[in-house]
């Protein structure tokens, strides 16, 4: 099944603006069983039929280690999509709770999760790892470190990594979450619930839920928010230690 035209003429902008593939370029997509990941994944499986280019793909996904049904579900979705994949259990999610050194269990879960998705990449040779995000995730970010971490910055569509040799991409930045439902739903696709216990607590849910009360008091803010990302203006901000 197709991607709709403004859908597809979205994600081939992102991809283009931010040149995220190049010909024989060896593609890990992080997937986490949730639709985000999946919808990208199989995107990148059809583009794979029509593309100029050449490029490899395997999914990858990390047991955070809250259950056992969960990597079944998703080896299940994987091999319906079929594509090529290694699911690799871990013990991250249960670490990352345990630690109490003033920091989140979110915060360590989510690094301790790239930097494995680091070493895998470097370990089996890839020049990309894709990641799922949207225009959502996108501007949430952006709140949640200038709330939270005390600095105005967020995820990019294309992060170039150890000396050029390994970049981030994501190629549906410019999607909203509700194009990415949508093709999920034609497609079939069946996310696998997050089983971990703070997944509704979390800071970044925080923000989400501020966030939509914004958007539904006016329709353009998202876009006017996520337009203000690239027209930053220096002069009008506050010096470094005032």
């Amino acid at each position: 099944m197709k991607l709709d035209k403004q859908t597809n003429r979205l994600i081939g902008r992102a991809m283009h603006d931010y040149a995220m593939l190049t010909n024989h370029d060896r593609v890990m997509v992080a997937v986490s069983g949730g639709i985000d990941s999946l919808v990208l994944l199989n995107i990148l499986n059809n583009w794979q039929l029509k593309a100029p280019i050449k490029y490899e793909l395997l999914a990858v996904h990390l047991d955070m280690g809250f259950g056992d049904i969960e990597p079944e579900m998703i080896a299940s979705q994987l091999d319906r999509l079929g594509v090529d994949y290694l699911l690799e259990k871990t013990d991250i999610g249960a670490q990352a709770l345990e630690d109490e050194d003033g920091r989140s269990g979110c915060f360590h879960c989510a690094r301790r999760r790239r930097n494995r998705l680091f070493e895998l990449a470097k370990e089996k040779k890839f020049t990309k790892i894709a990641m799922g995000h949207h225009k959502e995730d996108i501007i949430e970010t952006f709140f949640l470190n200038m709330m939270y971490g005390g600095n105005l910055s967020t995820m990019v569509p294309r992060q170039d990594l150890f000396g050029g040799k390994l970049a981030l991409i994501r190629p549906m930045a410019y999607l909203e979450k509700k194009a990415i439902q949508i093709a999920g739903d034609e497609w079939g696709i069946k996310p696998v619930k997050n089983p971990c216990p703070l997944s509704e607590k979390s800071k970044r849910q925080q923000v989400r839920d501020l966030l939509e009360s914004v958007y539904r008091e006016d329709g353009t803010i998202k876009a006017t928010i996520f337009s203000s990302l690239a027209n930053l203006k220096p002069d009008y901000l506050l010096k470094n230690k005032i």
